[in-house]
């Protein structure tokens, strides 16, 4: 017998990102394809596709348009960092993989709190949910050796509204937008 086919972590982490939001729930998603890539079907017509596409949706329907950056700069580093979870942190597939989004991440964040510099934005968020598994199951000393990776993905996770109580997934204190 054929298990129920389940949608895959880029569902689930749209319906977190909404709960987030504020957004009322009721969007209907699907998914398309192997590689399970979301689907969100829309009042307006055709559905939207990809996760990055819904999540800007999102955003925009929430009035919180500055996750997407104020400044054109800012506009072009979330971009940037979106881009880099859908080809790089989506795409690894190996250990080595992994090192390498890790090393280049705790450079990147040697002296910065958020990915776009000092502003808490979407590419935070959904960079968070790409890495919360990788991060979870590092041993202390990968923590240590990613050091800034380490610190940023604290504190995401204690980002103001946050939940610092026991996951009732996992045990572990996680935000309430996290996946499981």
């Amino acid at each position: 017998m054929a298990a129920a086919a389940r949608p895959g972590p880029g569902v689930e982490e749209l319906v977190l990102l909404e709960k987030l939001l504020g957004l009322p729930k009721g969007s209907k998603y699907g998914v398309q394809g192997e590689r399970k890539v979301p689907v969100l079907q829309t009042n307006n017509g055709p559905g939207l596709t990809g996760i990055m596409t819904i999540a800007g949706y999102l955003v925009k329907q929430a009035k919180k348009e500055q996750l997407l950056g104020s400044t054109a700069e800012e506009k072009a580093i979330v971009q940037q960092w979106l881009e880099y979870r859908v080809t790089q942190v989506d795409g690894s597939s190996s250990k080595e993989d992994t090192r390498i989004i890790l090393k280049d991440l705790n450079i990147h964040l040697e002296d910065k709190v958020y990915l776009a510099g000092n502003i808490f934005t979407l590419a935070d968020i959904l960079m968070y949910y790409g890495l919360h598994h990788v991060m979870v199951d590092l041993t202390v000393q990968e923590k240590e050796k990613y050091l800034n990776v380490s610190r940023w993905f604290n504190h995401i996770q204690h980002y103001p509204g946050q939940n610092t109580e026991g996951c009732s997934s996992c045990g572990r204190i996680c935000g309430p937008f996290l996946p499981h």
